[in-house]
């Protein structure tokens, strides 16, 4: 029987590493390199560019945050002044995007407008990922009747309709720009909690967690040092995608007419004063700029977020 040096003079060892299961002959240094080479050329792998419509969106979620923030540095007219010789105008120089049935701006309460989104909705999903992301990596991580119990608990809140809640909740708390944001951001506890806890669990019985347990470590290092920096590109994009879904109910409120008291501006405002008393028909810029503006939010945060999950993706079979 040929030793390894004949298998490699005569080529067998390239046919053995090929095979599914190689022979004794082939060396522990060549199935490494050859499983790196393989790696290293799998598309998988392959950090891929994002590609133009990423960065557009990027970009105009920058816009948005960008003119949100800075609204009050900005040259625009008050928002809420009402021009009673300018009633339902078309662009013009004087008022770019046009004005509403009352005389108002709608550039500038559109820019206004932003900022109730924006604070819904991310402010929201932060008070989610405080609550329950804890909750869902303490849970994950220890399990027990720990997890059992708040396991129990979120399948209960996720059982009553969330819409409901929220409108039930903001008729009779009120309806502030911060109570709206609470009630929206505890609605969200329960999702937050179900994805990190999910995620919390795949890693909980790796190796690293458990050699980091071995060598000594405490909860909390194993929690913050080994399983949070693997939880986090699942958190973020699930988030974003959250994100545009608080946006879309805050908008659905305003229709209600339960979002922000009136006058101050937001999307979902706007949209439903333009299909207020037929307004539609004598003036559609009211109704259409927050509309499209709030297609393309939505629509770069989704983008990103899928993005996001594809670059960050990790396949166990490639581990």
């Amino acid at each position: 029987m040929p030793d390894d040096r004949e298998l490699l003079d005569t080529g067998a060892s390239a046919q053995l590493l090929g095979d599914r299961f190689p022979g004794m002959a082939a060396t522990d240094e060549q199935v490494v390199a050859m499983q790196s080479e393989k790696l290293d050329s799998d598309d998988i792998l392959q950090k891929r560019p994002f590609g133009f419509l990423f960065w557009f969106a990027l970009t105009w979620i920058a816009i948005v945050f960008l003119a949100a923030i800075f609204a009050n540095l900005l040259p625009l007219q008050n928002p809420n002044y009402q021009n009673y010789s300018a009633l339902s105008q078309g662009p013009s120089s004087a008022h770019l995007l046009g004005t509403d049935d009352l005389g108002r701006d709608l550039l500038a309460r559109l820019i206004f407008g932003a900022r109730v989104s924006l604070i819904v909705g991310f402010f929201g999903v932060g008070i989610g990922l405080l609550v329950g992301g804890t909750a869902g990596l303490v849970s994950g991580y220890k399990g027990g009747r720990l997890d059992v119990a708040l396991n129990a608990g979120s399948f209960i809140i996720l059982a009553f309709p969330a819409i409901v809640a929220v409108i039930a909740i903001v008729t009779f708390w009120g309806q502030s720009l911060l109570h709206i944001t609470i009630i929206l951001g505890i609605a969200t506890i329960p999702l937050m909690f179900r994805v990190i806890r999910a995620s919390s669990l795949s890693f909980a019985q790796r190796d690293f967690v458990v050699a980091a347990k071995t060598m000594g470590a405490t909860d909390t290092r194993i929690v913050l040092r080994e399983i949070l920096p693997n939880v986090i590109p699942v958190t973020v994009t699930f988030s974003l995608i959250t994100v545009a879904g608080i946006i879309v109910i805050e908008g659905t409120l305003a229709f209600l007419g339960l979002s922000v008291n009136l006058p101050t501006p937001s999307w979902g405002n706007l949209i439903n004063e333009g299909t207020a008393n037929n307004a539609l028909s004598t003036d559609p810029y009211i109704m259409l700029w927050p509309a499209m503006s709030m297609f393309l939010l939505l629509w770069s945060i989704n983008l990103i977020g899928d993005r996001l999950r594809q670059r960050f993706d990790i396949r166990e079979g490639l581990l």
